[in-house]
């Protein structure tokens, strides 16, 4: 049970695309990277995309993240359509709405842990809510290595750092790009743990991108891509399952 700092679980839809079309290239060249995605990413859920090299999952995540635009369709991060905004705006919007994990920790080595964690706060000029950073800080277990840089720390308890501070500054939404690529079994698994806890409850909301179905069975959901476009989805999913699944689409 969360503390005083849990943020209650919303119905909404936390992110949503509708109609997703990504192109690169034209005539003999074009790749139809998204092919017409409808998906929804529910509030205080960890949903997987999973497919095929190829099938989509890298690009459906950049412009869910406001990080690429749109051939055609809409993105919405809440009810805001990302298409819409300047690039001030969504610059904004990330900053506000977005947080980000990804396969490398991208710390940052001349800071400590709890600073690595509070910079993107910082570099807005805000402080963190203290009761909010305790409970991440307890969360991920990092209460008794916060003044130590990034070298002292394993690479566990660094992607670690990097989730918290995905999570301080309670976004709406996070993206997980291969989050534990780096990461030995034992570790990943640390870190797949900590990552469900968040959802169930501190009830943030993590669309993780892996080809890695034991990753993949922490998830609420698993959304399959193939050839640009939804092709399944599975829901409490399970390694075996999730095997069989990936079987079908030859990932």
């Amino acid at each position: 049970m969360a503390g005083n700092g849990q943020r209650p679980a919303s119905s909404a839809a936390a992110a949503r695309a509708v109609g997703a079309v990504k192109i690169y290239g034209s005539g003999e060249t074009e790749v139809r990277a998204l092919d017409g995605v409808d998906v929804t990413f529910d509030s205080g859920q960890l949903t997987t995309i999973m497919g095929p090299s190829g099938s989509g999952k890298s690009t459906l995540m950049h412009c869910m993240a406001g990080l690429d635009a749109l051939t055609d369709g809409q993105v919405f991060i809440g009810d805001t359509a990302l298409g819409t905004l300047s690039e001030r705006d969504l610059t904004l919007l990330r900053r506000r709405d977005v947080g980000f994990i990804f396969q490398a920790y991208n710390l940052l080595p001349t800071l400590n842990a709890l600073e690595n964690m509070t910079l993107p706060i910082s570099l807005a000029g805000d402080d963190p809510d203290d009761a909010w950073l305790t409970e991440v800080v307890d969360a991920v277990g990092l209460g008794d290595r916060l003044t130590h840089r990034p070298n002292e720390l394993s690479g566990g308890q660094q992607q670690r750092v990097a989730v918290a501070r995905a999570l301080v500054s309670r976004p709406r939404i996070i993206f997980a790009d291969e989050p534990t690529g780096n990461l030995d079994s034992r570790t990943g698994a640390e870190v797949l743990e900590f990552l469900q806890r968040a959802s169930q409850q501190l009830g943030q909301t993590i669309v993780m991108v892996t080809h890695d179905a034991g990753a993949a069975s922490y998830s609420d959901r698993i959304v399959f891509l193939n050839d640009g476009r939804v092709s399944d989805e599975m829901r409490e999913p399970t390694v075996d399952g999730v095997l069989d699944k990936v079987r079908t689409l030859g990932a």
